[in-house]
């Protein structure tokens, strides 16, 4: 599995690292994971798979 630190993945999503942290911290986007017990990382698995539209965005609520 591929992880990326804030920066990298912020520029796969082609947008300042600001905004990603945004979206972020909005739910808008999935959170970290602690990597070694500290370093953040982001999986590019999932944010590729919010683009694509295959996986539902953290705070999206579904009717069941």
């Amino acid at each position: 599995m591929l992880y990326a630190s804030e920066r990298s993945a912020a520029r796969l999503l082609d947008m300042k690292p600001t905004e990603f942290r945004a979206l972020v911290d909005a739910g808008a986007l999935p959170r970290p994971v602690k990597i070694a017990g500290a370093v953040e990382r982001w999986r590019v698995q999932d944010l590729d798979a919010i683009l694509q539209g295959t996986k539902p965005k953290p705070n999206e609520e579904f009717d069941l």
